[in-house]
């Protein structure tokens, strides 16, 4: 047992090294002798683990689409809500979800790998799909073109916000939420709606997930 719990562990730092340098150098220019080195791992004991680097790639990306810190509210708008502040609050400190964006937008890895953009598409669907259902959208609101356009309007406002000083993520997408809702959920509804950059931060806590500094 506890070499096993040895070998998921060596397993996460191989994966979030790995998604530091992709962050810092790109897909293209990292390469396997650098992990390793800054690792300090033998090859053998890299390659236990991810045979290549588009392996790791792909491992990233797999992690891209997370619901942790996600729970049931009264309005399932709230849960389309909650979702962009979770990621919106945990991106900047995983180093994983920001490096699934940034293969993202690398051509050459997103030629290799695609992206999981319509995985987030799906996700935000579904949850507007009931929300129309339940009447919290206003009646011209579509749930797929408006999840669409979301995940456009967080990569962007994400990308953005990395390369002006002093923004906060979490509170841009706060701002950007406070924008559109009025032209999509019904007044009753939007009334009630919490779009606090700091509601993230409760959501976790509350399902017991440590706040990283």
């Amino acid at each position: 047992m506890a070499r096993q719990e040895r070998a998921v562990r060596t397993r996460r730092v191989i994966l979030e090294t790995a998604a530091e340098m992709f962050n810092e150098f790109g897909y293209e220019a990292t390469t396997i002798g650098g992990l390793i080195e800054r690792i300090q791992l033998t090859r053998g004991g890299l390659y236990f683990h991810f045979t290549s680097k588009e392996e790791l790639a792909r491992a990233v990306l797999d992690e891209a689409v997370t619901l942790k810190g996600h729970a049931p509210q009264t309005f399932k708008l709230q849960e389309w809500v909650d979702l962009s502040l979770l990621l919106a609050h945990r991106l900047p400190k995983e180093p994983v979800l920001s490096a699934s964006i940034r293969l993202s937008v690398d051509p050459k890895a997103r030629r290799l790998f695609g992206t999981r953009w319509p995985d987030w598409i799906e996700v935000g669907t579904a949850l507007l799909d009931e929300a129309k259902e339940r009447g919290e959208l206003l009646p011209h609101a579509d749930p797929e073109e408006t999840a669409r356009l979301f995940v456009g309007a967080w990569t962007g406002v994400q990308l953005i916000t990395e390369t002006l000083p002093g923004r906060v993520l979490s509170e841009e997408i706060s701002s950007l939420l406070a924008l559109l809702l009025p032209n999509l959920a019904s007044p009753g509804v939007l009334a009630k709606l919490d779009t606090s950059p700091y509601r993230a931060e409760r959501l976790l806590e509350a399902v017991g997930v440590p706040l990283a500094s």
